[in-house]
């Protein structure tokens, strides 16, 4: 049997239903934290950017004011103790900003309610860079000089914020400070909510797991033992509603199958016990009377009824599901079959002991029928046992002429016979592959029949093997 392939999203991801669930909450907590995380840290460096820009704007604003006061003889002075490592302060006849960008509007409303002069000219221009518009910082402390230059390299894309301020003898103070992108910081303290939230979230997919898919399992196990013919208590309904009321559904399911099946064969095999007592008598006055054409020709028509009515009785008692199950090694009940046949009509492949929850009897007939179906019709028999995935696989080969394909399954129908000649002694009464058929599928199995390459046919058994 082919195994149905894997569906979304592959062999990775968990087949089983608790499994999945775990993981799709853990997905979505892993999403919505990401998520979370990324507009928190663009939200912190906007309001980094803001603070810094608003403090440079600031600062920008004194120096202005203070050079407009200070004689220009200090302004180189001044213009050092202003410089900062990320900030720089020039005085120059041209001013380097540009109003062209609707992000510096904060700035200059700063940097004008500080000048308490409307008028004053006043540009900024914010920008992003490709590389640090400083070079080594020559005027940070030596003590602070490696975690500066590890900020620095550590970010790609710093954001330059360029102000021009006129000053009041016509000249531009200009300024370019860079602000970098704040790292993440992700301290072990940090980490504790998510470790909680996580720790939480596959507690409840456990507890839902165990609600729902405990009475799923047992629902599916219920429907196997129901396949395979056993008798099953009614399944307890727990879990969620829906699942409660899927479980409930089966149970009406199994308690009408089971009365169905039973009803049927009582009144098959009542039937035919009942047409044993006249077809008795009627052999009993056949045999009183002169053999003669006619008397010959009628005996043998009672006698293939009388071998239809034991026949349909077998086949009641294959259906039937009182025998219990055991385990039992299926290697040996076929050496067992196959010595019963005697000489070299019948053979067996060595196989390993397999053992196999099954009802001996009720198998034992049906492997017998499809060993007889073989010697009659093939003159041999050759037997071969193999395991795969959980479960025996029994073939049963002849040598015969085979049969046409629109009679492979046809065969298996009651009373249908492989040969036309109606001869029981040859053909039987077509009930052999039927009952094999019924007992194999009471036990969850299946049974085919198909054409060899060479010659004859092979019945083809697969029967599980794990427990009932």
């Amino acid at each position: 049997m082919t195994q149905p392939p894997r569906s979304f999203p592959g062999k990775f991801f968990p087949q089983s239903l608790g499994g999945q669930l775990l993981a799709m909450l853990l997905l979505a907590l892993a999403i919505t934290q990401g998520l979370g995380l990324i507009l928190l840290t663009d939200e912190r460096n906007r309001a980094v950017r803001a603070a810094l820009g608003l403090e440079t704007a600031g600062r920008a604003a004194n120096v202005a004011l203070l050079l407009d006061e200070a004689p220009t003889e200090l302004w180189a002075q001044i213009l050092r103790s202003a410089d900062s490592p990320s900030v720089r302060f020039e005085v120059g006849p041209v001013a380097i900003a540009a109003n062209d960008t609707a992000d510096a509007a904060l700035f200059l409303h700063q940097i004008r309610a500080i000048l308490g002069q409307p008028k004053r000219q006043v540009m900024a221009n914010i920008h992003v860079r490709a590389a640090p518009i400083f070079g080594p910082a020559e005027r940070v402390p030596p003590a602070m000089r490696h975690m500066h230059d590890a900020m620095m390299a550590e970010h790609a894309e710093p954001v330059e914020l360029q102000l021009s301020i006129r000053l009041a003898g016509g000249e531009w103070l200009n300024v370019r400070t860079m602000f970098v992108r704040p790292g993440l910081q992700l301290p072990p303290k940090a980490l504790l909510p998510l470790l909680l939230m996580v720790v939480a979230v596959a507690l409840v997919a456990w507890w839902t797991a165990r609600r729902v898919v405990g009475p799923m399992r047992a629902l599916a196990l219920g429907a196997d033992r129901l396949g395979r013919g056993l008798d099953a208590n009614p399944l307890p309904l727990s879990g969620p509603s829906e699942v409660r009321d899927t479980t409930q559904a089966f149970n009406h399911m199994q308690d009408r199958l089971t009365r169905f099946v039973a009803e049927r064969t009582h009144m098959l095999a009542a039937l035919s016990h009942d047409l044993r007592s006249p077809l008795t008598a009627m052999r009993l006055r056949i045999e009183m009377l002169d053999k003669t054409d006619d008397s010959i020709r009628l005996k043998a028509l009672v006698e293939e009824m009388q071998a239809m009515v034991e026949a349909t009785l077998e086949f009641a008692r294959g259906v039937a599901k009182t025998e219990p199950a055991a385990v039992t090694d299926l290697a040996m009940m076929l050496g067992d079959l196959v010595a019963d046949v005697g000489g070299n009509r019948a053979t067996l492949a060595p196989s390993p002991p397999l053992p196999a929850t099954i009802r001996p009897n009720a198998l034992n007939r049906a492997l017998r029928n499809l060993i007889d179906n073989a010697l009659r019709y093939g003159d041999v028999a050759e037997v071969g046992l193999t395991q795969e995935q959980g479960f025996a696989i029994i073939t049963v080969a002849d040598k015969g002429p085979g049969l046409p394909a629109d009679q492979l399954e046809a065969v298996f129908e009651p009373f249908v016979r492989l040969e036309a000649s109606r001869n029981r002694d040859t053909g039987g009464v077509g009930l052999g592959l039927a009952i094999a058929r019924t007992i194999i599928h009471a036990h969850g199995g299946t049974v085919t029949l198909g054409n060899r390459d060479g010659g004859g046919l092979c019945a083809t058994v697969r029967l599980p093997i794990g427990a009932v």
